[in-house]
């Protein structure tokens, strides 16, 4: 019995799926990356179901297209870095910065389909931000956020990556709700449980931001408090959580108790300034790109150093908490939950996504 196999030709192989990014809001910038994780090698990064490579030209330059050569289907992430452009690891294919083919290696005409999909991406404030367009908006109709704290001179900070096995509307929600740090952060940045619950809070909203603003006055300081700076005792502390629908910012900290105003903007003792980019990957997981920036007294490198791994700390457990959250989410279906008074800023914020989506 003689077995016949067809060949089968690249281009006859259907995709299992489609990307598709409308189940996120459109016309905005993401957080793509730190400027640190994009040197000298390509990174493949899959953001609203969209698989991307971001890449740094050997002359500096910041450029993000589609992870796929438009020749024979190989990751782009896998290839090398040239002053002019991405070369693909395959066959030498190179792209420049708006996704055309500039070179196929031993041949001299370039078919005009020969390009790939480019993505705007500016990198700003060490911070690599890619724009999502509709339809209507491909191209960016804004810049994107500032965020000057890593640019000032009163403050050291560094930062890193999670991946999260959760939608990305629950991180907004952990970091909206600062009153878990009593319970969830014993051990760093947490503090006394029932000051945390009864904090006073303010919600505020302007736009398509929101900010949470939370005083407990007259507290015992954290662990990583009291380990970056030299407090005499009780601390009167601040949460000022600010969302924006790409990122929030979040700035914490403590003075000695009536020792200033937590009006005072310019007040002064510890300060902890987040930033924390949430981009979806796909509707069911995430990344979350933080730094973390403070203004340790004495020691300051040696200080930091323990205050960003303190930080890290608390990330870890947080990333527990919401993925375990999602997964009885997932087991138990649609049964209901219910709302309580530190759930303000996060359900002003859903709304604020769900009327960016249109719903």
């Amino acid at each position: 019995m003689t077995t016949t196999v067809q060949a089968i030709h690249p281009n006859d192989i259907k995709s299992a799926s489609i990307p598709d990014r409308s189940s996120f809001p459109l016309d905005m910038w993401y957080v793509a990356a730190l400027s640190k994780e994009v040197q000298d090698k390509p990174l493949a990064r899959t953001l609203l179901n969209e698989a991307i490579v971001i890449y740094r030209t050997t002359d500096g330059q910041v450029g993000a297209l589609e992870d796929r050569c438009c020749h024979r289907a190989l990751p782009l992430s896998l290839g090398t870095l040239e002053e002019t452009g991405l070369r693909c690891g395959y066959h030498g294919l190179l792209f420049n910065s708006s996704g055309k083919c500039i070179e196929i290696p031993g041949q001299d005409k370039i078919p005009s389909k020969a390009k790939v999909a480019a993505y705007p991406v500016k990198e700003q404030d060490d911070i690599i931000w890619i724009w999502f367009g509709s339809k209507e908006n491909p191209q960016p109709t804004c810049e994107p956020p500032a965020y000057p704290v890593h640019n000032d001179d009163r403050y050291l900070y560094d930062g890193d990556i999670y991946h999260y096995e959760a939608p990305y509307q629950l991180i907004h929600d952990n970091l909206l709700d600062l009153s878990h740090l009593g319970y969830v952060h014993v051990h760093t940045i947490g503090g006394n449980a029932k000051i945390h619950m009864n904090a006073e809070m303010k919600v505020e909203q302007e736009g398509d931001s929101v900010r949470v603003t939370r005083y407990m006055p007259d507290s015992t300081p954290p662990p990583t408090y009291t380990a970056a700076y030299p407090f005499k005792g009780q601390v009167d502390r601040w949460q000022e959580i600010v969302f924006h629908p790409s990122h929030l910012e979040i700035w914490t900290g403590a003075v000695d108790v009536n020792t200033e105003s937590l009006d005072d903007r310019n007040r002064g003792g510890f300060h902890l300034k987040g930033f924390h980019g949430v981009t979806p990957e796909t509707d069911e997981t995430s990344f979350y790109i933080w730094t973390q920036a403070s203004n340790p007294t004495s020691n300051p490198e040696e200080n930091m150093k323990l205050v960003i791994e303190q930080t890290a700390l608390t990330f870890d457990e947080d990333k527990v908490v919401i993925e375990a959250q999602y997964a009885n989410m997932k087991h138990f279906g649609d049964k209901k939950m219910i709302d309580i008074h530190v759930d303000v800023g996060a359900n002003r914020a859903r709304r604020i996504i769900k009327q960016l989506k249109g719903e």
